[in-house]
């Protein structure tokens, strides 16, 4: 080979070198740290209102009016619907009417036993008249109440064509349209109040909880903004009781009160410090983490790249546990102390 060709193969092949040497000198790495110390681990758990109420009819008739809607703000006391109440209208008037009609009764026995009393005792009837006339003014007055409690019983059955919010709140959901036909346990609106909140999450019962857990404890709230998304609960609650089904216990953390962006429903991590120094795998000496964002996912295989002795980025597949705040657990596949990149895309790009 010509020795001119040859110098300059030689000086391609040490500018390549060189080229990738500062490639991998310029790869973001972090070690992988291992720890036999507790952990704060996540669990996933719901968002709950403490207090959500589903107004339900207590009787049959067509819904008149309806003067909320999903998402409406309501106020205690506020008439959210109505049923048609024109029967029992018509039957609470026939009730007061029935109970005007009694005290006129009554207003007539009363007289009559007055008179049947004053010719007693002047000794013009016998006893036994006196005796009848006290009958029917009883009788009469009995009638009287049972017809002012009959009138009460109507006017209460019309309170239940009205349907009012029990407290301050926020609609959830109103899953009729006006004109529909109200039926007895049928929801006509679901409300809850924003300003009691919690997440409620599932723990498995090996798992031993700290004792500074009210200290400890945080909240994440997914899909807000970053600014909110971290809570302290200002309680925490953990049910004395166990699923036998799945195992687990439930942790219940109430939100503050001015958390205003956690809704029903929406997905929430707890974040919990573990007690004991073992890991996922019962080894106290092999809890490994690394960064999640060092974590390569390509269909069915999640690996991490490590820079082997010479600087190079190598694809290893590992075993992850549980998450933790910025890092993940690695059960199996890379060693405490190893480098791991964190750009998986530019380690990806060196051949």
């Amino acid at each position: 080979m010509n020795t001119k060709v040859f110098s300059t193969v030689v000086c391609l092949v040490g500018l390549s070198a060189f080229q990738l040497n500062i490639a991998h000198a310029a790869l973001p790495t972090a070690i992988a740290q291992g720890t036999s110390q507790a952990q704060s681990a996540s669990f996933d758990g719901v968002v709950e209102a403490v207090r959500q109420t589903v107004m339900a009819a207590q009787v049959a008739g067509a819904i008149v009016e309806l003067n909320v809607k999903a998402g409406d703000a309501v106020k205690a006391g506020q008439v959210l619907a109505k049923i048609d109440a024109r029967a029992a209208d018509q039957s609470a008037t026939a009730s007061q009417a029935q109970v005007r009609a009694a005290r006129a009764t009554l207003d007539v026995a009363a007289k009559d036993f007055a008179r049947q009393k004053l010719l007693f005792e002047k000794q013009f009837i016998s006893r036994a008249a006196l005796d009848q006339a006290e009958a029917i003014y009883k009788a009469a007055e009995s009638q009287v109440a049972a017809q002012i409690a009959q009138a009460g019983a109507a006017r209460s059955q019309s309170d239940f064509y009205v349907l009012r919010a029990p407290y301050a709140g926020v609609a959830a959901d109103v899953p009729v349209v006006l004109g529909d036909m109200a039926m007895p346990g049928r929801a006509i609106v679901t409300i809850y109040d924003p300003s009691s909140m919690r997440v409620t999450a599932s723990i498995p019962q090996t798992v031993a909880l700290a004792a500074t857990l009210q200290q400890a404890t945080k909240v994440e709230l997914t899909g807000v903004e970053p600014a909110k998304k971290w809570v302290v609960p200002g309680k925490v609650t953990v049910l004395p009781t166990v699923d036998p089904n799945s195992h687990t216990l439930q942790v219940r953390l109430d939100l503050p009160a001015d958390t205003r962006q956690a809704i029903p429903g929406m997905f929430a991590r707890a974040w919990l410090p573990v007690v004991g120094a073992a890991g996922s795998d019962g080894n106290a000496a092999s809890r490994v983490f690394v960064p999640a964002l060092a974590i390569v996912r390509r269909a069915e295989m999640t690996g991490v790249y490590v820079l082997d002795a010479a600087g190079k980025p190598l694809l290893r597949q590992v075993r992850l546990g549980r998450a933790g705040e910025g890092v993940i657990e690695v059960l199996s596949g890379v060693s405490a102390g190893e480098q791991v990149v964190t750009d998986p895309q530019a380690a990806a790009r060196i051949r």
